[in-house]
This record gives C-alpha cells, sequence and structure tokens, in this order.
C-alpha cells in the first residue's frame, strides 16, 4: 500500500457530495493538530484503500476514517473518531457510544440516503484550494 504520512488519519468521503464536502471543511477548519488527510472514495486511491482493508463497496457511502496500520472505522463510528480529536467540549461526543452502534447507524444511514435529495450533488469531486491541497492525497 501507499506510503502514507506518517501520524495522520485519512478520511474517505462521498467526493460529490455537498454534505461531505462541507463537513470536510469544516474538519479542515478545526484540524488544529494537523491529524487528517482526506481522500474521495471515488478516487482510484479511495477505491484502492477500500480494497486494502477490505470494505465492502455497500459502505462506500458512507465516511471511513482509516489510520493506516492500526484501524478503521466507518459510519457514525467514523464520525465519533473525528470529532474526538479535536479536543475540548468534542471529546464529550464519545458519550454517544452508550448508543448501541445499530441505532446510531441507522441515523447516519437515514441521512446518508438522503444527503443528496437534502444537500445536493456535484458532478465531479471537489478540487481542493491551493492553502488546503497538502490536506489530500
Amino acid at each position: 500500500m501507499l506510503n502514507f504520512p506518517k501520524n495522520k488519519k485519512i478520511i474517505l468521503f462521498d467526493g460529490v457530495c455537498n454534505l461531505c464536502n462541507s463537513a470536510v471543511q469544516y474538519i479542515i477548519k478545526h484540524d488544529t493538530k494537523d491529524i487528517f488527510r482526506f481522500v474521495a472514495l471515488q478516487s482510484e486511491l479511495g477505491i484502492s484503500i477500500c480494497k486494502h482493508l477490505g470494505v465492502s463497496f455497500s459502505k462506500m457511502d458512507s465516511i471511513i476514517l482509516y489510520n493506516p496500520g492500526v484501524s478503521y472505522y466507518y459510519k457514525s463510528s467514523a464520525a465519533i473518531e473525528i470529532a474526538k480529536n479535536f479536543g475540548g467540549l468534542w471529546k464529550l461526543i464519545s458519550i454517544f457510544r452508550i448508543i448501541p452502534i445499530f441505532m446510531s447507524d441507522y441515523i447516519y444511514d437515514y441521512i446518508a440516503k438522503n444527503r443528496y435529495n437534502w444537500y445536493g450533488k456535484k458532478e465531479s469531486c471537489m478540487i481542493p484550494s491551493a492553502e488546503i491541497k497538502a490536506k489530500f492525497l
């Protein structure tokens, strides 16, 4: 597999989803510790990472957090793990772990299923600006 930047966690996201792109922009803005790198699920690298992890293509409508050589998370678990890295009050999001995963993933799936209708969709993946380009693999 590709030599990923050391000590970085990789967020795989739907590159054509407006909600997902907004979430990526939010994460970039609040990633003060420079923890995350980003890859569109539809990209060659995104598909390659999913194959490497053994992630089913049926799960590719989800956000995936990949900590190379350690672990990966998807759906609501990925969202919680990402938010925990922001520090401050965001660490309290771990309290949502008391909700059974099937319930939190049900809510996640409902939003994921409707995201294009509610937030729209781009024709192609976002092209990062020069100042954030280094955050994308």
